[in-house]
């Protein structure tokens, strides 16, 4: 079968390799049909992704078809349309027991610490796929980004009347806003990239828009959201939480984070990550975009060739207004 590895920063390689089969009675085969680009592949293929190690073969944000059911499994048939949940968690760790397999101590990411969906066929634990028989191949891609906003949004706890201000408005960011909408906050967006800030306002996803030109106002928000994964972002994010607020990392970037204690104590700051999503994210998802209360196919800025991934991704400082590329694996 197909498959393009990321050998190194900066250059793929096309493998055939074995169609994998399965092993034990809870696992599925599938035939993987459309995967996301996210940040994370675009950071690996740059070489600055913290939780990455090369060779790999990325894919994470997946849309798959059920080819072959392993003897126990009870929740799928062949040709079920599924997204896939891909944390592979140990489900015995601390953080499993305690319902947190986003953050297992032990988890592999498909696409990261594990081969992803760059290819024509994966083997998968059945609990690890949500089917729809309403969605869209491209539309269950994208599930699992639609997850980080949820999961971020949980984290904080947001609730109606919130002042809410998400920081940076690509992908991450504006699936962020979608869930603080849906959770009834007052929502302000700000971005230093106008044409990101211009992008949102198009499509209405928040109440107030900030940009290069227009910072936010410090001490004036309930929860800052930071989806910048940028470190001077982060640092500034502190300043335009208010007293009794929250400050949540969506986005991460490699090094330390630092503040003034007396700043934080002063003002009774909470400050939380936010690491992938649950499984309640996804099936909470599915629900809202099948009933069409959630519905991010705006964001689709470009649906690609499996066979024009390398060109994609070895041009894309040269595309502009860029927000989400999905990749049609196979038709």
């Amino acid at each position: 079968m197909n498959t393009l590895v990321l050998e190194e920063p900066g250059r793929f390689k096309w493998k055939q390799t074995e169609k994998p089969v399965i092993s034990k009675p809870q696992e599925v085969l599938v035939m993987v049909k459309t995967m996301g680009v996210c940040g994370t592949d675009i950071h690996a293929f740059s070489g600055n992704q913290p939780f990455f190690s090369y060779p790999r073969v990325l894919g994470h944000e997946l849309a798959v078809e059920v080819v072959e059911i392993g003897e126990d499994v009870q929740n799928l048939k062949v040709g079920d349309l599924c997204s896939v949940e891909p944390y592979l968690n140990c489900g015995e760790c601390h953080a499993c027991n305690k319902g947190k397999s986003n953050c297992c101590e032990t988890l592999k990411v498909l696409g990261v610490h594990v081969d992803g969906g760059m290819t024509d066929y994966l083997v998968l634990p059945a609990d690890k796929l949500y089917s729809s028989s309403i969605l869209s191949e491209t539309q269950l891609a994208l599930v699992e980004t639609l997850g980080i906003g949820s999961h971020a949004v949980s984290r904080a706890q947001i609730k109606k009347g919130d002042k809410v201000l998400v920081i940076g408005a690509g992908p991450i960011g504006l699936c962020t806003l979608e869930f603080a909408q849906l959770a009834g906050a007052e929502c302000t967006v700000y971005d230093i990239q106008d044409e990101r800030v211009a992008f949102a306002r198009a499509h209405n996803k928040a109440d107030h828009y900030l940009s290069a030109g227009s910072r936010p106002t410090e001490n004036d928000y309930d929860v800052v959201l930071d989806a910048t994964g940028n470190p001077l972002s982060m640092k500034e994010a502190i300043a335009y939480v208010g007293h009794g607020g929250k400050l949540v990392f969506v986005g991460l970037f490699i090094g330390d984070y630092s503040f003034h204690d007396p700043y934080f104590h002063k003002k009774e700051l909470t400050l939380l990550s936010s690491r992938n999503g649950l499984p309640e994210d996804f099936k909470s998802i599915i629900h809202l975009m099948e009933s069409g209360q959630l519905n991010i196919d705006y964001m689709i800025s470009e649906v690609l060739p499996f066979s024009s991934v390398t060109s994609f991704f070895e041009n894309l400082e040269a595309k502009s207004g860029l927000i989400k590329a999905v990749i049609q694996i196979s038709n």
